[in-house]
């Protein structure tokens, strides 16, 4: 993939903030870079009002969120740090396409955040661990991102290559779009009342949905910019049947349980990203119907 177009101006990072912190571990969770008098208090409040304590503390842990989130924002990436340019690169390149196509339908893109970290780092929908791989955050309109997950990719999933890279922040980027346009919003309300293996089900469809706009960025990138080369396009579908649930499942050991699925099969991900850049249609990435 070229790698030679513009950077992002949306890109905040965090990775030289320290990832620990202090903090205490409570028998209810752990809460870090809290004074003894601010715990002292939340547990007083809660016990005075009789609300769970965790309440009360994440509404203290939450405040000083924004302090954490506004210093990472002023630090540029380095010139040298080659991986978080190309990821900067890739996501200007889903600003431009997604905001030509929300323009043609008469609608204003609002382009999302791009937090780099280390570890772990705070966000508004809780605190954003490595481990969980890159996510998207809908509650503050933010794409999180430890880079040492493409060395996963590569070591672990045996992914390789910058499409495959440029798929990870497409997908996640394709969450933003559906948070826009409604989509998320209707899986919850669908969700409600469901059992578990129902939720899970409509999880799915969204994370498909995600997978095809992947590609419907990709067809028009492509097509504006010439940015895919050869082999591309295969090392996209590696990776989307490389973690498949149904594949990591597999190499977990365990019984393959689609009723567990939260991102659906390889299978199904690697056709749905294809109907995306095979098309470059948002139209067909409907999965709810």
């Amino acid at each position: 993939m070229k790698d030679d177009g513009r950077e992002s101006d949306n890109v905040e990072d965090r990775r030289s903030e320290n990832s620990s912190g202090g903090g205490f571990n409570l028998p209810f969770g752990n809460f870090r870079g809290m004074s003894i008098v601010a715990l002292i208090a939340a547990v007083g409040a809660a016990y005075f009002f009789d609300i769970d304590p965790r309440t009360v503390l994440g509404l203290f842990e939450s405040s000083g969120r924004t302090e954490v989130q506004q210093t990472g924002a002023a630090k540029p990436i380095p010139v040298s740090d080659k991986q978080a340019k190309f990821v900067s690169v890739v996501l200007a390149d889903t600003e431009d396409v997604w905001r030509e196509i929300f323009a043609a339908q008469g609608k204003r893109y609002r382009d999302p955040k791009l937090v780099l970290f280390r570890g772990q780092t705070p966000t508004a929908c809780g605190r954003g661990r490595a481990a969980m791989g890159p996510f998207y955050c809908p509650a503050d309109q933010k794409i999180y991102i430890d880079l040492s997950f493409y060395d996963e990719m590569k070591s672990r999933y045996r992914a390789p290559g910058d499409f495959a890279q440029a798929y990870v922040i497409a997908h996640e980027v394709g969450h933003h779009v559906q948070h826009q346009l409604g989509a998320m919003r209707r899986v919850r309300n669908l969700q409600e009342g469901r059992s578990e293996a129902e939720s899970n089900a409509l999880s799915v469809k969204l994370e498909l949905q995600a997978d095809c706009l992947a590609g419907v960025w990709g067809f028009h990138a492509n097509r504006a910019r010439k940015i895919i080369e050869g082999g591309d396009i295969e090392e996209a579908l590696g990776a989307a049947s490389a973690i498949g649930d149904d594949t990591l499942q597999k190499r977990a050991g365990g019984t393959v349980v689609p009723e567990s699925f939260t991102h659906g099969s390889s299978a199904e991900r690697v056709r749905w990203f294809k109907k995306g850049i095979e098309s470059g249609d948002v139209q067909v990435c409907d999965t709810l119907r």
